[in-house]
């Protein structure tokens, strides 16, 4: 009898995972083509079974997606826009897979091309899913750019590039897309041979007079004497409004993208969201055709996920925001109903409207000038009040030191992160930003020339409400080179900055952080900011001097190669080795100096 049932269980797992190959051309779907295969993409995608592991076949080629027979969904995505700049959440979804389980998308290096303004492709709500081989670039990108050939106080002649389209009206140069225009700008300033991005202004080029010259080539006369302007640097822009994402994961678990060339993404980039076990190998999030720019905003978003996040050899480079970044939501207590019963909500204009919360999830309560925790609790119930609000019903009262404008964050959906043989560079902010309780593994990696801090770990209940503190962090074996020239007299390597606004003994925010040979090449003499941490570990790395023009055009600061603590306990500076033309310093505030512990041979300054 055991046999038999051990027989019958065998079968139905082979049945269970039997191969489905299904070919889009088997579909009508043919590469190099031009014509939208969208609603046939999507056919194949719907014809793929539960009960079989699924492998769709894109035969190597070129696939054009539009919006117009695209499945629309509505949603709520964070950090991407308010009910004011984004009153709806639909968005229209090249490949959509909903609700499935088990499939392989195999590109074999074909080219996919998104059309007017789309998300690339979401998984929403589903398991086991893996993109491989495949390219991904927008026929118009929503990113305008124009290299200055020559510059001066009342007059510029830039080249347009061809992928930008453009119209000048009553002597105003207008940009377009297929389907879409502008009306507000976000600019940046690229320098391709620096690998540099610099905030910059629209408002001159928008008030000049602008002359077609040739079809790529405009003239714009007006005043630019005080510009930051220079010949042979690329001038980007686009709208501020984050209307789609490049790739959304949602309520999914077990996702797997290798071997993806993200060449051009509308919005934030690749967004995951409440979702489990992610892991990105060989993405490179870099821009084609002579372009500058290849994410609108970020390049990969975590936002209440858990399980493990794992990006492993993995590009980004050349994008309007921060290459990566991992955090939680703190939403805020409005109302406290009962002592089981209270009102949250989200805070941020950019985020709000999804699930943040389920039954069972456990929730960490949070007093938000200190950002200190002051108990934990569990969810019984939870009911969506408004895309803003939520009432939840807890199953013990929450702690007597937790009133209204504190906040909650959900520690059920935090993740373990490790990022390893990446490389971050040609971005005007930060490189990594990583506020996770779980562990972090920072290995190996290589930030070169990014804007502000190559690597921050923040978490506020005040402005973006991005969650929460870190246990465990090895930062270790990276190479950190000539980051932070865009606010050289504030902009740290590695900034630990909680946004706590009170103080109190024994209130620290972040715990266990080490740092420990890395190779740091600086220019601007800043290696080290941390606040309100305790067990920093700073040992066995390199600092040396690398001589580099900021930017800025500006001298960069003279003061001492410098550390900066300020609130921080069990700090340790240890057996590193500096090779700079200055002396090292160590400020430190609202602490005593025997809260740190260095090697005589360290010299250091403590002021």
């Amino acid at each position: 009898m055991k046999r038999l049932s051990f027989i019958i269980s065998l079968l139905c797992f082979s049945i269970w995972t039997q191969a489905q190959i299904l070919n889009v051309s088997d579909f009508g779907v043919k590469p190099n083509t031009f014509v939208d295969v969208t609603e046939s993409v999507q056919q194949v995608i719907n014809a793929s079974s539960e009960n079989e592991n699924t492998t769709i076949v894109f035969p190597k080629g070129r696939y054009d997606f539009w919006p117009d027979k695209a499945e629309k969904r509505e949603y709520f995505i964070t950090n991407t826009s308010s009910e004011t700049d984004c009153p709806s959440k639909i968005k229209s979804v090249g490949l959509l897979f909903e609700n499935k389980k088990n499939i392989t998308v195999e590109g074999n290096g074909s080219l996919f091309v998104f059309h007017g303004k789309m998300t690339c492709w979401a998984i929403n709500k589903s398991e086991n899913i893996k993109f491989k081989n495949i390219s991904v670039d927008f026929e118009r990108p929503t990113m305008s750019e124009m290299t200055f050939l020559e510059v001066y106080p009342d007059s510029i002649i830039a080249a347009i590039h061809p992928d930008s389209k453009y119209a000048v009206i009553d002597n105003k140069l207008k940009w377009y897309g297929e389907k879409w225009g502008m009306n507000t700008y976000f600019t940046l300033l690229v320098d391709t041979i620096q690998g540099t991005n610099m905030y910059s202004s629209s408002d001159p080029i928008q008030q000049s007079k602008a002359t077609v010259l040739n079809p790529l080539k405009v003239k714009f006369e007006g005043d630019f004497s005080n510009t930051n302007y220079k010949a042979g640097k690329i001038f980007t822009l686009r709208d501020h409004i984050r209307d789609h994402v490049g790739v959304f994961v949602n309520l999914s678990k077990n996702v797997q993208f290798e071997n993806l060339n993200m060449h051009y993404m509308h919005g934030l980039g690749i967004v995951s969201q409440f979702s489990e076990n992610l892991y990105y190998k060989n993405i490179t999030i870099v821009p084609s055709h002579g372009r500058a720019i290849a994410a609108f905003a970020d390049g990969m978003h975590f936002s209440g996920c858990k399980g493990s996040i794992k990006i492993e050899s993995c590009h980004f480079k050349g994008l309007h925001d921060d290459p990566v970044n991992v955090h939680g939501t703190y939403l805020q207590i409005k109302e406290i109903n009962t002592p089981n019963f209270i009102t949250v909500k989200f805070m941020h204009a950019q985020t709000y409207g999804m699930p943040a919360f389920f039954e069972n999830d456990s929730i960490a309560f949070v007093h938000s000038p200190t950002l200190q925790t002051k108990g934990f609790g569990i969810i019984k119930s939870v009911k969506r009040l408004s895309d803003r609000e939520i009432q939840l019903e807890l199953t013990k009262p929450l702690p007597k030191e937790i009133n209204k404008g504190d906040a909650i964050e959900n520690i059920t959906w935090t993740p373990s992160l490790d990022i390893r043989n990446c490389k971050f560079e040609m971005t005007n902010t930060r490189g990594l930003l990583v506020t996770t309780p779980k562990k972090v593994i920072i290995e190996n990696n290589h930030f070169y020339r990014t804007g502000m801090y190559a690597i921050m770990i923040a978490a506020d209940a005040g402005s973006w409400y991005e969650s929460g503190a870190v246990n465990d962090v090895l930062i270790r074996n990276n190479v950190f080179e000539e980051c932070g020239y865009n606010i050289p007299s504030k902009d740290y390597v590695i900034a630990i900055i909680p946004e706590n606004h009170e103080y109190a003994k024994n209130d620290w925010v972040h715990r266990n952080i080490k740092i420990e040979n890395n190779t740091f090449k600086i220019n601007g003499n800043l290696i080290l900011k941390a606040k309100s941490t305790q067990g920093l570990i700073f040992k066995n790395n390199l600092i040396e001097y690398a001589p580099f023009v900021s930017p800025l055009d500006k001298d960069l600061p003279k003061t001492n190669a410098s550390f900066d603590l300020d609130n921080c306990s069990k700090v340790i500076i240890s057996n590193n080795i500096y090779k700079l033309p200055s002396q090292i310093s160590v400020n430190y505030n609202r602490m005593k100096q025997t809260d740190i512990k260095s090697d005589k041979k360290e010299k250091l300054i403590f002021n």
